[in-house]
C-alpha cells in the first residue's frame, strides 16, 4: 500500500508545477492511464475471445435446439465446443478483475485519515478535497457552487461515456439475438443480458458515493474503457 502511495504522492510532485493545488488528481489520472496501458495486453486477448464467443452464437444456438429438452446436455455440448476451439467464456473478466486492487488502493488511501499515504490527504482537484465526496460538496455550497460543479463536470463525462457504451451494448445484443436465429434458438436473449447495457449508468452512483480520488480513477478507467473498445471492437 505504502509502494503505490507513494508512487502517486511523486508523480503529485512532478506535476505540481504545471496542475499546481490539482496535481494529486493529475497524479491519479496518470496512475489509472499506466494501470490500464498494463492491462491493454489482457484487453486485447479478451476482445479476440468476444469475438471468438461471437463467432460461435450460430453454432451454439443448433446446440440449444438440438439439446433443448436436456439442459445437463447442454450445458456439456457448450463447454466442450469452447474447449474444441480454444475459447474461454470467463476471458473478458479478468481485465475488470486486475483493476479493482488499484480502486480500493485510492479509496483506502483518500478515505482513512490513518492511511500509510497520509501525506495525499488534503490535496484537490480545484475546489474539491480528493478525500471528499459528492455529499459534502451538496452540504458546502451545493450543487451549483465551487465543489459542487467539479462533480457535475465528472458526472457529464460520465453520461456521455455512459451513453456511447449504452448504445453500443444494445448494438451487440441485437447482433448476438439476430445470430441465435439464425442458429434457431429462437434469438432469446436473457433478462441479465438485456439489464447488462443499462449498468453502464450504474458508475455515475459511483462516483456519487466514493472519494472523489476513487471517483477520478472510476471515470478515467471508464472512458479509457469506451475508447478501447471502440478501437478493439470495432
Amino acid at each position: 500500500m505504502s509502494v503505490f502511495a507513494g508512487l502517486v504522492e511523486r508523480l503529485a510532485d512532478l506535476l505540481q508545477p504545471l496542475f499546481h493545488a490539482s496535481a494529486a488528481a493529475a497524479a491519479i489520472v496518470l496512475f489509472t492511464a499506466f494501470v490500464r496501458l498494463l492491462l491493454h495486453p489482457l484487453s486485447r486477448a479478451a476482445a479476440r475471445g468476444q469475438k471468438a464467443r461471437a463467432a460461435l452464437q450460430p453454432r451454439i444456438g443448433e446446440l440449444r435446439e438440438k439439446y433443448r429438452k436436456n439442459p445437463e446436455k447442454l450445458q456439456k455440448a457448450v463447454l466442450e465446443l469452447h474447449a474444441e476451439e480454444k475459447v474461454s467464456p470467463l476471458s473478458g473478466c479478468l481485465p475488470s478483475l486486475l483493476q479493482l486492487p488499484a480502486f480500493f488502493l485510492l479509496y483506502h488511501l483518500f478515505s482513512t485519515p490513518d492511511a500509510d499515504g497520509a501525506g495525499l490527504l488534503g490535496h484537490r482537484l480545484l475546489a474539491a478535497p480528493l478525500d471528499g465526496r459528492w455529499a459534502d460538496a451538496l452540504a458546502g455550497g451545493g450543487a451549483f457552487g465551487a465543489a459542487g460543479a467539479v462533480y457535475l463536470g465528472l458526472f457529464a463525462v460520465v453520461a456521455v461515456v455512459a451513453a456511447f457504451n449504452f448504445v453500443r451494448a444494445r448494438k451487440s445484443l441485437d447482433a448476438t439475438d439476430v445470430a441465435g436465429m439464425a442458429g434457431g434458438s429462437g434469438g432469446a436473449v436473457s433478462a441479465v443480458g438485456k439489464a447488462m447495457p443499462y449498468m453502464s449508468f450504474f458508475t455515475l452512483v459511483t462516483v456519487a458515493v466514493v472519494p472523489l480520488a476513487a471517483a477520478l480513477y472510476v471515470v478515467t478507467s471508464t472512458a479509457w474503457s469506451a475508447a478501447e473498445r471502440f478501437l478493439l471492437y470495432r
